[in-house]
């Protein structure tokens, strides 16, 4: 039984891979992994340009070339060496690669604007097609409806039918 789990628990060993060109030689990479496909040394002075066009093997080769570089001084490096090394290290590439493109916000800002006309246009369409307000809304009808009021007495202390009262009662439309 446990030889049964021990066969189930093992895993084929995984090659492991290195996200960042400034990290010193690991010990959990092979030596030999590098030597088993040489690929053609790749120009530093334009990895900017080139990176989106090269393959892993050549990304994995510039890193390689990069890491060697930066165990020399750094102020015998050359700028496009430097350049070079920023770049793969800290460039927009991979989780780094930008969301939005150029042009976007003009898109954006465009279809912003087209949907607030078209809720704009779907308001004054309702409003147009609507029928018309209710005969009690009339600011007529709120000043007999204060009439009304004082006839009938409502709310003789501090309301309509009081003695010396100013505000407006009922009316409410202006």
């Amino acid at each position: 039984m446990q030889a049964a789990l021990r066969l189930a628990r093992h895993r084929a060993p995984t090659r492991a891979v290195r996200c960042l060109a400034t990290t010193a030689n690991p010990s959990h990479v092979a030596p030999a992994a590098s030597s088993t496909s040489k690929v053609a040394p790749i120009p530093l002075s334009n990895v900017e340009a080139q990176w989106a066009k090269l393959s892993s093997e050549e990304k994995l080769s510039v890193q390689e070339q990069l890491e060697e570089i930066q165990k020399k001084d750094w102020t015998t490096l050359s700028i496009d060496e430097k350049k070079a090394a920023y770049y793969v290290a800290f460039g927009p590439h991979g989780p780094r690669t930008p969301t939005s493109q150029p042009g976007d916000a003009v898109k954006v800002l465009f279809w912003t604007a087209a949907l607030v006309a078209a809720g704009g246009a779907l308001y004054a369409t309702t409003r147009a097609l609507a029928p018309p307000a209710p005969k009690t809304l009339t600011k007529e009808w709120e000043e007999a409806s204060n009439e009304r009021a004082r006839e009938m007495k409502i709310n003789p202390i501090t309301g309509v039918s009081s003695e010396g009262y100013t505000g407006k009662g009922f009316v409410q439309s202006k």
